[in-house]
């Protein structure tokens, strides 16, 4: 932890109180993501109709329970 501050201060212009607080939170969230193998967060997204247009349906990860199911994240505008 303390290499990681060290290069933090040095690249960056935070100060040591910005560092522990972006570190604390960091491992605020991290307590919240699931472990590989760990089954992913319920959750519900908007379905896309053919032409790839928001079309007000949605599906939840749990109605998909037994299917393969594949996230793709990405910026597509």
């Amino acid at each position: 932890m303390e290499e990681r501050r060290k290069i933090w201060m040095e690249l960056s212009d935070m100060t040591e109180g910005d560092f522990d607080k972006m570190f604390a939170d960091q491992k605020v969230r991290q307590g919240r993501v699931p472990e590989v193998g760990q089954p992913a967060p319920e959750f519900e997204a908007e379905l896309l109709d053919p032409a790839r247009e928001r079309s007000g349906e949605t599906v939840k990860l749990s109605d998909l329970r037994g299917k393969p199911v594949a996230l793709v994240f990405g910026s597509y505008t």
